[in-house]
């Protein structure tokens, strides 16, 4: 076996099909599927299991970020490489079966190689990715990284040396994978994947990128009420990944703290009469993101809390 398709999709079958309908239609190489259905509902289940018969479905019904949820079915694979891609993503040319030709280029420490990976509209999300530091992601915090510039990692044509990766899609050697650990499950929302990447250069592998290799990522979206729970998780897992000591954690909460108490307070008086309630979510959210700011709960613990709140 070739390639280990692996797919988290939390119950849309909407977005999950046309995905699907993109590995059918443009691979050759031999490859297994592997669909890890996310709080699927019975009915979305069954159409899944007849729409898709080839697929090694892996029920997931418990509380799961994306990191867990991969390593299911990651833990199971057979295939020399791995191919891990989100569900709203689709393609129009063999771009597996590209990445798979690419490593007959590569030199033997490559672990990982990664399309161009845009928007619907045209625009590159990422093109290769740098390191990230403390203070990269501070900036990043403040909406002011932009990864569609070149630089020594990213952005270049054809086929290049990068550092690190986006979870939206990869393909990595099985072996290097295993040899990482996975996803590292410290981290239930981000930043597993620019986490990986770091890890399999630690570890003397090397990460790249192929241009000439797109794939369509549909991301973004309204802002869900799961906002609150997911975005303290997420920046959590920030704090434990970029904070190496206990009192550079400190100051990252601070950094934190100010600044969602000041969104807090945007939010607070700003029109929440909105119809979609977007500000009353986003509030909710800055909140929640001040009340993690120094905790010492792991991410799970947080994005279980929080997903209760939600629900009572």
């Amino acid at each position: 076996m070739e390639v280990s398709v692996v797919i988290v999709c939390m119950n849309r079958p909407d977005l999950l099909y046309p995905c699907l309908e993109s590995i059918r239609s443009h691979t050759t190489v031999s490859y297994e599927l592997w669909v890890v259905a996310y709080r699927f509902t019975p009915e979305n289940l069954a159409a899944l299991r007849k729409d898709y018969p080839e697929a090694h479905v892996v029920v997931s019904d418990g509380l799961r970020g994306f990191s867990e949820n991969n390593n299911l079915a990651l833990r199971q694979v057979q295939g020399r490489y791995c191919f891990v891609v989100n569900d709203d993503t689709y393609f129009s040319t063999p771009v597996i079966d590209r990445l798979v030709a690419d490593f007959d280029r590569l030199p033997a420490a490559a672990a990982v190689v990664s399309p161009k990976i845009c928007f619907p509209d045209g625009r590159v999300q990422t093109c290769g990715r740098g390191p990230w530091t403390a203070g990269r992601w501070m900036a990043h915090y403040l909406h002011l990284v932009d990864e569609t510039k070149k630089t020594r990692w990213t952005m270049h044509g054809g086929l290049f040396r990068t550092w690190t990766l986006n979870g939206a899609c990869f393909l990595a050697r099985t072996d290097a994978f295993r040899a990482a650990g996975w996803f590292d499950e410290t981290f239930t929302f981000t930043p597993e994947d620019i986490a990986l990447g770091h890890r399999f250069n630690e570890l003397g592998y090397r990460v790249y990128a192929d241009a000439d290799v797109v794939i369509t990522h549909v991301a973004g979206g309204t802002v869900s009420p799961l906002e609150a729970a997911i975005k303290p998780t997420r920046v959590r897992g920030a704090i434990l990944f970029y904070g190496k000591t206990m009192v550079s954690r400190f100051l990252l909460g601070c950094y934190v703290w100010l600044i969602e108490a000041l969104r807090s307070v945007r939010y607070r008086f700003s029109d929440r009469s909105d119809p979609a309630g977007r500000n009353a979510i986003m509030y909710a959210t800055a909140r929640n993101v001040m009340r993690i700011a120094f905790s010492g709960r792991t991410t799970k613990e947080i994005f279980t809390d929080f997903y209760h709140e939600l629900h009572r």
